[in-house]
């Protein structure tokens, strides 16, 4: 005869092998005999999401940081008219160069009378300046869009030839094999980046 805690202690077993059901393969809950295998181990879902937390943005799907752009334009740029003034300067001349792509009018128009004068001495320059562009402005919120650019020009591997005969010239004593630039580039109505100021300073060794 079966009696009343035998019933109760029965119904606990019964509840309790439903439950342990949910979390390992059958097989456990019966006798408990030895011939009895151990399950697979249960994986742990993730944790729940409160209600109304919004999602976290990955920095992946994070918006491009339009400061950190213009600045990248502004160092090409700058880069770029650097390059073709070099370029100007093999020949004493703007010909055949993109020195108006980058360069603003006013600009242009200090390199040009530079190049003459080149062109009266009769020098060309051989070698390459080194450079070191770095923006210490940036203003992309004014109407006109400005940057200041400083640069340590290195002009140790320049040599200036006489055309006539062939010859280096030797730099002047006064002058540093590395001076300080100071430039100002802007976006025009255009949208583009153009250097629009070029101020080297030969007293400002760096």
């Amino acid at each position: 005869m079966t009696t009343v805690r035998q019933k109760h202690t029965r119904r606990g077993a019964l509840s309790v092998c439903a439950a342990v059901v949910l979390a390992v393969t059958a097989g456990g809950c019966g006798n408990g005999g030895d011939d009895a295998k151990p399950s697979a181990a249960v994986r742990t879902a993730p944790p729940a999401v409160e209600p109304g937390t919004p999602p976290t943005a990955s920095r992946s799907s994070a918006d491009p940081d339009p400061d950190a752009e213009a600045e990248t334009e502004v160092l090409r740029v700058y880069s770029a008219m650097s390059a073709e003034r070099m370029k100007a300067y093999r020949t004493a001349s703007a010909r055949g160069t993109d020195l108006a792509e980058y360069a603003a009018p006013g600009v242009l128009s200090a390199f040009s009378a530079e190049l003459a004068r080149m062109r009266k001495d009769r020098t060309v320059i051989r070698g390459d300046l080194g450079h070191r562009p770095r923006v210490t402005r940036l203003d992309t919120g004014a109407p006109l869009p400005t940057a200041r650019v400083e640069d340590c020009v290195d002009q140790s591997e320049r040599r200036v030839l006489d055309t006539l005969t062939g010859w280096p010239m030797p730099l002047p004593t006064n002058q540093p094999s590395r001076y300080r630039v100071e430039a100002t580039v802007e976006r025009g109505d255009s949208g583009r980046w153009k250097v629009t100021g070029y101020d080297p300073d030969l007293s400002q060794p760096c």
